[in-house]
């Protein structure tokens, strides 16, 4: 009875001693959902370029431009003279509007009202189509702009106005560039 005694005491000892072992996920993630995810987006870009580029093919009066951003543009006022354009750091004042690519005006440049920029700097609530879009202006150009949806306002929209994934264009007027003492 002993000899069982020492034993058990000797079985508790070595499976007390034994080290912790690191717990399984219950749910392994393939990634799927992004790669699903990459792929409605692709589809989507290629939907709306080409509703883009139809735009463009049926406007044989006007020259527009790709920019390696993903949008195009053409100017409705262009400067062929100033050099001048807005850098990291400079403070732009400028004013937009929004609008379908039917011309169907969403959000108007008085609504938007007469707007302030810091170039890269700032945080402002502006789309990244235009954020880019200024940085290929001039003083005093107005150059109107095509966005693709994940360059305009995307996934979000604008509450009540603008759905969910619908390309805009857009039409801005570079008022003025302060340069910042850094340039």
């Amino acid at each position: 009875m002993r000899n069982f005694l020492y034993f058990i005491l000797f079985l508790l000892f070595v499976v007390a001693c034994k080290s912790p072992e690191a717990r399984r996920p219950e749910q392994r993630s393939s990634g799927s959902f992004i790669k699903e995810s990459a792929e409605r987006n692709k589809k989507l870009y290629k939907k709306e370029e080409a509703v883009i580029t139809k735009i463009i093919s049926q406007n044989k009066t006007t020259e527009f431009e790709s920019n390696p951003n993903g949008f195009w543009y053409f100017y409705n006022v262009k400067d062929t003279v100033s050099t001048l354009m807005p850098k990291f750091g400079d403070l732009v004042t400028f004013t937009y509007d929004v609008k379908d690519l039917d011309g169907t005006t969403i959000v108007s440049e008085v609504e938007n009202g007469l707007q302030k920029y810091q170039v890269d700097q700032s945080n402002q609530d502006l789309i990244s189509g235009i954020r880019e879009g200024i940085k290929i202006m001039k003083e005093g150009e107005t150059v109107t702009f095509l966005f693709p949806s994940y360059k305009a306002f995307g996934y979000y929209g604008i509450q009540e106005k603008l759905g969910a994934n619908v390309p805009i264009q857009s039409t801005i007027t570079l008022r003025s560039i302060e340069t910042s003492e850094e340039n």
